[in-house]
């Protein structure tokens, strides 16, 4: 096994260069390609400035020099043996501990591991919150579809599912802003960022918080998981539907009532949102689903009335930045748990019926441990293929999420490099989106054998 691994980490390097040449000859190959004179275009400038901007850019780059040539400058940049560049641009004496140079960025005029250091911790910020989310929901909702074949939860879930996949993050992200964060709408949410710019000066916990205010908060929301608690363990499902519609409709209007901007279509529209939303979880079978969930609603609402019922309060920069992450994080992962909650129902039911699990519940093995200790374990092998690519794909798919939004992430970073043909900034994040794809799908193979022995690399 670790000879495996040895081969294929040293196979990345080959596989890497590959994939970078591929990307540097359809920036050179494209219309214009990357020379001084495309840099120096459309800035208001005499000639003589414009060529000597284009000297600077030709010396600083070697942008002069036939394509082959530019791109062996750039690996030996970022390779950290290799050729020294002295200050005239030219190849000097060879060294083992030169260091790495990503090399400089054309359009911001800053060196491009700054920027990529700035950046990457937003969006890796982002990835860290959804990839549990997807998985944490899918897992739940893929299983409980499986165990009820042909129920209601199966059907209800599948189309819910369907639905949400079928909705492009574009569309999504839009909706998210025109209805939440518009001030003619609802305006629960901030419309961009990821902080407000008073939350630099704010402390990083929530102030002018007193004893009784922390009590009353603990009480309310207390109160509001007991009470739905309650309400979700009633037997008679029409009854328990009815009292939660009862109260949707309660947390609509009154929601409703707090923006008068656009009365007749939030008095309409929030009840029937909370009415179904709440109808919904009273309705099911599912006893964890329907107390997490009546529980977490319940929860949502005490904080509501304690926050309402406090003056002088500063929220802090955790909580601005908890508030700025809500839509962005549910941006990205509706998508993704959808999908795989699809493929765990799948993967679980042919499981269900295989072989060994018919022999462990002839053994007299419960059907608990059946599905977690036996088909559970074998069924992750599909979930674990998917995740090979979900890190570079949310790391491309942040940029949609980030651009819609307006957070300063790799996504966002992405899209201003390839719209101002930035060389040495478009290399680097293909080699880091390459290392990551490739680094995920080796990950994966060493999964393979924790969870399934029969896998063997030797």
């Amino acid at each position: 096994m670790l000879n495996y691994l040895l081969r294929r980490f040293l196979l990345m390097f080959p596989t890497l260069l590959g994939i970078t040449i591929l990307v540097f000859t359809v920036m050179a190959a494209s219309p214009g390609g990357i020379t001084a004179q495309t840099l120096a275009h459309g800035m208001d400038m005499k000639p003589a400035e414009r060529k000597a901007l284009e000297e600077y850019y030709n010396k600083r780059y070697g942008l002069d020099d036939p394509p082959p040539i530019q791109y062996l400058r750039w690996v030996n940049n970022i390779s950290p043996i290799g050729f020294v560049i002295n200050d005239k641009g030219e190849l000097d004496h060879f060294s083992f501990t030169k260091g790495s140079d990503l090399g400089e960025s054309f359009n911001y005029g800053r060196p491009v591991g700054e920027l990529i250091k700035e950046r990457l911790p937003i969006t890796l910020l982002l990835n860290v919150i959804t990839i549990p989310l997807i998985y944490i929901i899918a897992i739940i909702v893929g299983v409980k579809a499986a165990t009820d074949r042909g129920g209601r939860f199966d059907v209800s879930s599948n189309v819910f599912m369907l639905g949400l996949w079928s909705v492009p993050t574009m569309l999504a992200g839009v909706l998210m802003i025109g209805f939440f964060a518009n001030i003619q709408h609802w305006q629960w949410f901030p419309t961009a960022g990821l902080s407000e710019f008073q939350a630099l000066d704010m402390p990083f916990l929530p102030t002018g918080l007193s004893l009784m205010d922390v009590l009353k908060t603990f009480l309310f929301m207390t109160a509001g998981v007991v009470i739905m608690t309650v309400l979700s363990q009633l037997r008679l499902r029409q009854l328990r539907t009815a009292i939660a519609g009862a109260v949707g409709i309660g947390i609509g209007l009154w929601m409703a009532s707090a923006h008068a901007e656009n009365i007749t279509f939030n008095y309409i529209a929030l009840p029937l949102l909370f009415v179904g939303i709440m109808g919904l979880m009273a309705w099911t079978d599912y006893l964890p689903f329907r107390i997490g969930g009546l529980a977490t609603i319940g929860a949502g609402i005490g904080l509501i009335l304690a926050l309402q019922s406090m003056d002088g309060v500063v929220r802090g920069y955790l909580f601005d930045r908890i508030w700025h992450l809500i839509l962005p994080v549910i941006a990205l992962s509706y998508g993704g748990f959808a999908f795989l909650a699809k493929l765990t129902r799948t993967s679980i039911l042919e499981n269900l019926s295989a072989d060994y699990a018919r022999t462990a519940r002839a053994k007299g093995v419960s059907e608990q441990n059946v599905l977690w200790v036996h088909v559970f374990r074998n069924s992750l092998i599909p979930l674990i293929t998917v995740s090979a690519s979900l890190l570079p794909a949310l790391l491309s798919g942040s940029v949609i999420v980030e651009s819609i939004f307006s957070i300063d992430g790799m996504g966002k970073l992405v899209i201003d490099a390839v719209k101002g043909r930035d060389r040495e900034l478009v290399l680097s994040l293909t080699l880091i989106t390459g290392f990551l794809t490739l680094l995920s799908y080796l990950i994966a193979d060493f999964l393979y054998t924790l969870v399934d022995p029969r896998v063997s690399y030797e």
